[in-house]
């Protein structure tokens, strides 16, 4: 395992999609550095007027242009030259501030959702044009993303709505945004709705509260199916047709399943071939090893020169996952998070009532592989984007900082990967995160770790698999990054010599109806 040398960071900072660069943050500014090296290769200058807090960063899905937002304004600048730079002023009413920015089907289209629920803008950097369709119904920061999705390869919007107390289901061309067809699902309070990976499926689920409802639409719009529930229940699960519904729902990456929880201990799939139920992954209270199950269980020690140290060892006794341990005695039960590897061939699940624990299944034979059980709460685990059965997991406290954990089937239990020692005065920050690089399956997997003031990287693999991405260069860099030439914050025109490839935009000179909202030249 290797780990690159620390990097100045802030609360800011993110690795771009395709795993290449990584973008940060700072007063007045946008660094941004190549994984390969880890030196600054463009520093982008905020507006003046950009008075900040930031309320969203993020890369485009291409990884050529980087989004940054605050309560007045939204800046999208091309990241590696000043080929692109458009600003989106006056996006929500004065005095309130958005409850969602990002981009949305395409680098040049970024969604914004008002605060309140008042609109829900699609904002077109190509053609200066905006479309604004009324009362999106989820407008919360934690709920927003599920009131909206885009069709693969079509990027056709699906958006739920609701007015005069009824949900509605729209769905809108690309690039103009124009309706297209809108309907009344059966439904009482929509809780969220996707276009499954491959595009032939809209699903559109109803509130647990009101039991078990997921509709099924084809892609123009009519419904295929309805599915209430699970069938054949076991007698100890039949009151749960009765109560809480839908929990979590999440389809594989090849589109062919979807995972449906509840609040029972079990996860419904379903085969999209026929939307049927085929299987159901039933979580034990009691874990039993054997040949086929591993069952990794962390031991906490000190070591004699201080630091904690973080072991796994495979029992070979049966063992209950620890409780959830609240200051309120209200139960929680059920499935709160599923996460599909790149390969589809296995499953990640974590139960409400046992957050300490992830469930790791093989959909193929529908078989409990591994169970992890971790003495702190499991609060992030994701796979890697490209290499088959390779998760990250991070978890809250204390004994945690600095430290995540990558397991593989074939790996003797969770590795730790201990950020903490590497950062200066070997200590990390208790705010962090863990995210993959999303580098091809043809690199080693390397993980970005960042506690807001560094941020650094390590690469997985072994010494024989190569040099890690950023290279063996360990040359000291400055906190901040090097003097800039002068330019007006305003200014929107295009550097000379810019990159040809950069972004292929309309030449119009004609203005736009929506100059006030857009300050946009190329």
């Amino acid at each position: 395992m290797r780990f690159s040398r620390a990097i100045k960071s802030s609360v800011h900072s993110l690795p771009s999609p395709d795993g290449k660069h990584i973008a940060t943050v700072f007063s007045g500014v946008v660094n941004v550095r190549p994984v390969l090296g880890l030196d600054v290769v463009n520093v982008i200058k905020l507006p003046q007027d950009f008075n900040g807090p930031v309320l969203s960063f993020q890369w485009s899905p291409s990884s050529r242009l980087l989004l940054v937002a605050d309560a007045d304004q939204v800046r999208v600048v091309s990241a590696l030259d000043n080929s692109f730079q458009a600003t989106i002023r006056n996006h929500v009413g004065p005095g309130t501030r958005p409850a969602y920015v990002g981009f949305g089907a395409s680098d040049l289209e970024i969604c914004v959702i008002s605060s309140f629920g008042l609109k829900f803008a699609v904002f077109d950097l190509g053609s200066s044009t905006a479309a604004e369709i009324g009362n999106p119904k989820l407008f919360s920061s934690s709920s927003a993303c599920r009131c909206f999705s885009f069709r693969p390869e079509t990027r056709h919007l699906a958006l739920l709505t609701r007015a005069a107390g009824k949900d509605m289901v729209s769905i809108h061309g690309f690039p103009g945004r124009e309706l297209q067809r809108s309907w009344a699902p059966d439904t009482v309070d929509a809780q969220g709705l996707v276009w499954s990976p491959d595009g032939r499926w809209l699903v559109v689920w109803d509130s647990a509260a009101h039991g078990h409802k997921v509709l099924f639409y084809t892609s123009d719009g009519h419904l295929f199916k309805t599915w209430s529930g699970p069938v054949n229940p076991r007698p100890e699960e039949r009151d749960y047709a009765l109560g809480a519904g839908v929990k979590s729902i999440q389809f594989s990456a090849d589109a062919r399943h979807l995972a449906i929880g509840d609040s029972s201990r079990s996860i419904c799939m379903l085969s999209m071939a026929s939307v049927t139920e085929t299987m159901r992954l039933r979580h034990p209270r009691s874990l039993v090893p054997r040949e086929t199950l591993q069952v990794w269980q962390e031991q906490i020690g000190v070591s004699q020169t201080g630091p904690v140290m973080h072991t796994f060892l495979r029992t070979t006794q049966a063992i209950s996952p620890a409780p959830c341990l609240r200051d309120n005695s209200e139960p929680v039960t059920g499935c709160v998070s599923i996460s599909f590897d790149p390969s589809s061939a296995l499953v990640a699940t974590r139960l409400d009532d046992s957050p300490g624990t992830l469930w790791i299944w093989d959909i193929q034979v529908a078989e409990l592989r591994a169970a992890l059980l971790f003495h702190g709460n499991v609060i992030s685990h994701s796979w890697h984007p490209h290499v088959p059965e390779t998760l990250l997991v991070k978890c809250e406290g204390d004994q945690y900082n600095g430290q995540v954990f990558v397991w593989d089937p074939l790996s003797e239990g969770p590795r730790t990967v201990d950020f903490g020692r590497h950062f200066p005065g070997a200590k990390a920050g208790t705010k962090s995160r863990a995210l993959w690089l999303g580098l091809d399956s043809l690199s080693p997997p390397c993980t970005f770790f960042s506690d807001t003031q560094n941020y650094m990287l390590a690469c997985i693999g072994d010494a024989d698999q190569g040099p890690p991405p950023w290279g063996t260069s360990s040359s000291s860099e400055p906190d901040l990054p090097r003097e800039t030439r002068e330019e007006s914050p305003l200014e929107l025109v295009p550097a000379s010599g810019s990159n040809p490839e950069a972004l292929d935009l309309d030449d119009e000179e004609d203005c736009s109806e929506l100059e006030d909202t857009f300050v946009y030249k190329r």
